[in-house]
């Protein structure tokens, strides 16, 4: 075989790897889709997969889950460890609907056992999708970076309009007073954002009140 034989033969070979891995996108769009036709207005609760059970942010968590159940949510989550573990906890105690939209990761992130609706993503846009288009709210609560990714995700698809608005809730004042100011200090002083993109942004500490805020803002 000539060179020009070899590498005809390397991009033969790249070019139907790109042709399996768009199957295998729309495969996780076709799933997701079929699973999620029957959750009702889901609540998406973000937070880190490091919090440990018997931690404060853990119980306010689980509680938040079993309240939105009461009041006729569905608890969606990323289904690891953590915050998630305890949002899906709670849901799944109440006797709702439990989703964890687990994604591969070499690390950190394990399925917890308390989703009873369960999905799994290579892709981290298809699960972004799928956050989204089935969410009327965003719980937001102390996390690192995928947590931030999540929530700014949220905020620029909402200011861009292309999506719906929905309440972007953030728990817990300690935690994310700091970047509320820094949004307010830097971003809109700078001109980066509009003063009615703070709207946007709701922050709250108490898990009824977050929940009823939300009923609020979303018809069920």
């Amino acid at each position: 075989m000539s060179d020009l034989d070899k590498k005809q033969y390397v991009l033969d070979a790249l070019s139907a790897q790109e042709s399996w891995r768009m199957f295998r996108i729309l495969s996780e769009f076709v799933d997701s889709i079929d699973a999620m036709g029957n959750v009702p207005k889901g609540v998406s609760i973000f937070g880190s997969a490091r919090v440990q059970p018997g931690t404060a942010e853990y119980h306010q968590a689980e509680l938040l889950g079993r309240l939105l159940v009461e009041a006729g949510f569905s608890v969606i989550t990323g289904g690891g460890g953590g915050v998630m573990e305890a949002g899906n906890k709670g849901a799944s105690e109440a006797g709702g609907h439990s989703v964890g939209l687990n994604i591969e990761l070499p690390y950190e992130q394990r399925p917890n056992p308390y989703a009873n609706v369960r999905l799994n993503f290579h892709y981290f846009f298809v699960r972004k999708v799928i956050f989204v288009k089935y969410s009327v709210a965003y719980v937001v609560m102390p996390g690192g970076f995928g947590t931030l990714d999540e929530l700014a995700e949220a905020l620029t698809l909402i200011q861009t309009h292309r999506i719906r608005p929905f309440p972007v809730i953030l728990v817990g004042s300690d935690y994310w007073s700091g970047l509320l100011q820094w949004i307010k200090d830097v971003q809109l002083q700078h001109g980066k954002i509009s003063p009615e993109d703070l709207d946007y942004i709701i922050m709250m500490d108490d898990p009824a009140e977050v929940v009823k805020r939300i009923k609020q803002m979303v018809i069920l």
